[in-house]
């Protein structure tokens, strides 16, 4: 039988890690396994009923038809308030563009800039896909350590890694799998330095309002205009609004940048759900219950980690940092891998099969020897969790 012949872009590329371990966790469930599945990247809150009854009103509106590739002008204009109250923020309308989900609007913005072999700088470690994004447009990745500065990632980092081929800067804070923190004022820097030096900035913020006090939520665009040129904001619902099988994302860009995904998807998606939109618009509307119910997830998450974190801490070969924000925990194992296990892969295999315990190998994230762990499940199952990781140790 002759192979299908699939593309070079998507042959050279790599499934998603963190999705293998979702399948996993689900193909024991299907037998009847009771999962402690830690390896998920969504919160395990239903989306806010407020948001679902936006829906429900857009349905009865008639709004099921199409929209404008850019997404419909309530939308954008609520996008744009958002920024304006929460970060000061002034944007155009015309500079945002809605996305299916925020994986497409990094998609759309990378693909719309980088040519074959243009580089692309990543941040390590890195979310799975950032990669692949750049593997999919024939550029070169070229990647940034960051472990010596405990995974925040700087603007003298970013300048030692910038030669005349590079192209854009993916950003990701706070970041996933780390949940570390660029602080505000190196935000900045790293962005002067690439606009210095001719290089864009794509910053992924779709866990921007998750953040633990004392650190504050920050933007890029509240950048002045004449800086935020070189930067595309890929922003979610996903993650901060409990709505990830929505699918709801935008861009907010330079103008030219903004037109240029705005054709591309005009020939993928065309646009995201209407009805969608609408909802997503008419949340962000509606200031109040938003910012409560944001502020209700971020604080069951912050008692999670304030279990999680010195409870990790507490088990012999493992070694984790305070996230400033998101859900994750980024734990170095290497203490551990070497001497029981031949690698953070065959440690978190010995999780699943002995402890039904699902993590997510750090190798993925390009740091072998480290599991991320999630905490959106609840304080029980990090409980059963941490004992289950106990007990394969002392096993071993």
């Amino acid at each position: 039988m002759v192979a299908f012949p699939v593309s070079e872009n998507v042959a050279r590329m790599q499934a998603s890690s963190t999705l293998k371990a979702a399948q996993a966790a689900a193909e024991l469930r299907a037998k009847g396994v009771d999962v402690i599945d830690l390896s998920v990247g969504e919160p395990d809150f239903d989306t806010p009923q407020f948001i679902k009854d936006y829906a429900i009103e857009a349905l009865g509106l008639g709004i099921t038809k199409y929209t404008a590739s850019s997404g419909l002008a309530s939308f954008r204009e609520a996008i744009a308030n958002f920024y304006s109250r929460r970060f000061g923020a002034s944007i155009n309308p015309a500079d945002i563009a809605a996305a299916c989900g925020g994986k497409q609007a990094l998609f759309n913005a990378a693909a719309c800039i980088l040519n074959p072999g243009d580089e692309l700088l990543i941040p390590r470690p890195y979310w799975v896909t950032f990669p692949e994004i750049g593997t999919f447009c024939r550029a070169r990745n070229v990647f940034i350590d960051t472990e010596e500065t405990d995974f925040i990632l700087t603007a003298d980092q970013v300048r030692d890694a910038i030669s005349i081929r590079s192209k854009l800067l993916i950003i990701n804070s706070p970041n996933n799998p780390t949940g570390r923190v660029i602080p505000p004022d190196e935000m900045r820097r790293i962005v002067e330095v690439c606009a210095e030096r001719g290089v864009y900035v794509l910053t992924d913020e779709c866990y921007l309002l998750f953040v633990y006090p004392p650190a504050e939520a920050y933007s890029l665009a509240a950048l002045d205009a004449q800086t935020r040129k070189h930067v595309c904001v890929a922003g979610s619902f996903s993650k901060t609004y409990a709505m990830t099988g929505w699918r709801s994302g935008y861009t907010i860009a330079n103008p030219e940048w903004t037109r240029a995904m705005v054709k591309l998807q005009s020939h993928s998606a065309t646009h995201p759900t209407s009805f969608v939109q609408y909802a997503c618009g008419k949340a962000l509307d509606d200031a109040e219950r938003s910012r409560v119910a944001v502020e209700t997830m971020l604080a069951e998450y912050e008692r999670r980690r304030a279990y999680l974190i010195p409870a990790l801490n507490e088990i012999p070969g493992f070694k984790v940092s305070v996230p400033e924000g998101a859900f994750y925990a980024f734990a170095d194992v290497r203490a551990l891998v070497g001497k029981r296990w031949a690698s953070s892969e065959k440690f978190a295999e010995s999780l699943l099969k002995d402890a039904h315990t699902v993590v997510t190998d750090g190798a993925g994230f390009g740091a072998d020897g480290f599991i991320r762990i999630s905490y959106a499940t609840s304080l029980e199952n990090l409980e059963r969790a941490i004992a289950n990781i106990k007990q394969v140790i002392e096993r071993a």
